[in-house]
């Protein structure tokens, strides 16, 4: 392997220095449980209560910043892009919060809409609107009722599904007051 150093020079390196040398570190052993690691460090933070004394370290502060995290419907797993504009929501919260400013620190699930319906109607296998009017044959009403509740279920189910893989990235909110 070749690796440029100067113009015109060029240095020879073996494999077995190889990935010290690119990297810097040692090669870390593939036997480390990283998913174990992760939900160790995770109780960790929640046990010891490295979260709740960060979400109100600048509770008696005079200055506030204000931000409210955008809701994502709460429909289905969180996508990667979701992750990555939660990450940066994160990243601009910890500024403020490191510059001594009061926060809610919210999270928010859009639980309306098109998008959980669809989902719904997906898993119950129908083909149109009209299929709603008769999950309860011969009563329009309850057949409503039905898929409302089906809806209602669907966005519990994926708030905390969400609000899961949001922990795991790291993601600091008060989540026993999140908006629905």
């Amino acid at each position: 392997m070749f690796i440029p150093l100067k113009k015109r020079e060029c240095f020879i390196m073996s494999k077995s220095t190889s990935d010290k040398l690119l990297t810097g570190f040692k090669p870390v052993s593939s036997s480390h449980d990283f998913p174990k690691m992760e939900k160790e460090l995770l109780e960790k933070w929640y046990k010891n209560g490295t979260v709740d004394k960060y979400l109100h370290r600048n509770d008696k502060s005079s200055e506030k910043f204000s931000f409210l995290d955008g809701p994502i419907t709460a429909n289905n797993p969180m996508g990667v892009h979701h992750a990555w504009g939660r990450t940066y929501k994160d990243f601009w919260q910890r500024f403020w919060n490191m510059r001594g400013k009061r926060q809610r620190f919210q999270n928010g699930f859009d639980e309306q809409g098109l998008w959980v319906e669809v989902e719904v109607e997906k898993e119950l296998g129908l083909k149109s609107k009209k299929d709603i009017e008769n999950l309860v044959p011969g009563d329009k009403f309850a057949s409503l009722e039905k898929f409302i509740n089906l809806c209602k279920e669907r966005v519990k189910k994926f708030a905390g599904i969400q609000t899961e893989q949001s922990k795991r990235l790291g993601y600091f909110m008060d989540w026993d007051n999140s908006y629905h």
